[in-house]
């Protein structure tokens, strides 16, 4: 299997096609295989990465936890990056994936040519904070003494993501499957040391307002917890686009990929041709 080298861990990536190059940063839920649809679709003219974050396997699963968080998931994607000799890229992130890829853009905008921040912003409401980073220390307790199996149903019929079932009932079962087979330790460190000790977005206003990268925001709209983040985002980046699915949940790629694809082929085409920004 191919590894690319980050700090204090080897990350398993795989690509496909060729071209420009998009990196696909999966979510909280999922590992590399949840791209699938997006990678069949765009390989056919953008060379498409994506990569399992650590405490996913194949990838490493570091035991200490000063191996895990948010600078750590940004830093991995250029990891990713440099390991495959890629100066730029189009980076698309859903969830967790697109928390790290919106700091990516802050920390890292000359690698960026474009950023699709699809789901962001769980766990940002202020008033909720505090309660938020502590259900996820208890989840992660859970985690560790009892495993996916579970748990996994559970995630699967969540408010958020329980569309995907009442849509695609075969491609929910695959998530729950996929998501039985993930490390317990690696999700539990994930859960409690990157999910639940991470920045609300609205911390990052200031890095944000000034973060040139074209931008394009993706959304369901019965994902409750990310609508208020993400119109803070819309009025916070400059070169940024709010685009709302209806009658769809969190994990907007596998509930909607049509759309989802057709959404980001329309932005990358846009962006690509100069005319992203409306300042010109």
């Amino acid at each position: 299997m191919p590894y690319a080298q980050a700090e204090g861990a080897r990350l398993h990536y795989e690509e496909t096609g060729h071209g420009h190059p998009i990196v696909f940063v999966h979510e909280y839920g999922s590992d590399h295989r949840e791209w699938e649809q997006q990678v069949r679709f765009f390989s056919r003219e953008y060379r498409c990465i994506t990569f399992d974050a650590r405490g996913y396997t194949p990838s490493d699963v570091p035991s200490d936890p000063r191996l895990y968080g948010q600078d750590f998931a940004a830093a991995d994607i250029a990891a990713v990056m440099r390991h495959l000799d890629i100066p730029k890229a189009h980076v698309v992130g859903l969830s967790m994936g697109a928390f790290a890829t919106l700091l990516f853009g802050i920390r890292y905008p000359q690698m960026a040519t474009a950023l699709v921040v699809a789901g962001v912003g769980t766990g940002s409401n202020l008033a909720e904070l505090e309660a938020f980073r502590a259900a996820q220390v208890v989840r992660a307790d859970a985690l560790r003494s009892d495993g996916w199996h579970d748990l996994a149903l559970e995630s699967g019929h969540s408010p958020t993501r329980v569309q995907l079932k009442k849509k695609d009932p075969r491609g929910w079962a695959e998530f729950v499957a996929h998501l039985r087979e993930h490390s317990p330790e690696g999700s539990a460190m994930t859960q409690q040391y990157y999910q639940g000790a991470r920045d609300p977005v609205y911390a990052w206003e200031a890095e944000l307002k000034t973060m040139m990268v074209p931008t394009l925001l993706a959304l369901g709209d019965e994902d409750w917890p990310c609508i208020e983040p993400n119109c803070f985002l819309k009025r916070t980046i400059p070169h940024c686009g709010l685009w709302m699915q209806p009658r769809t949940g969190h994990a907007i790629n596998l509930e909607e990929p049509a759309a989802f694809n057709r959404e980001m082929q329309s932005f990358f085409s846009t962006v690509e041709r100069g005319r992203w920004s409306l300042d010109a």
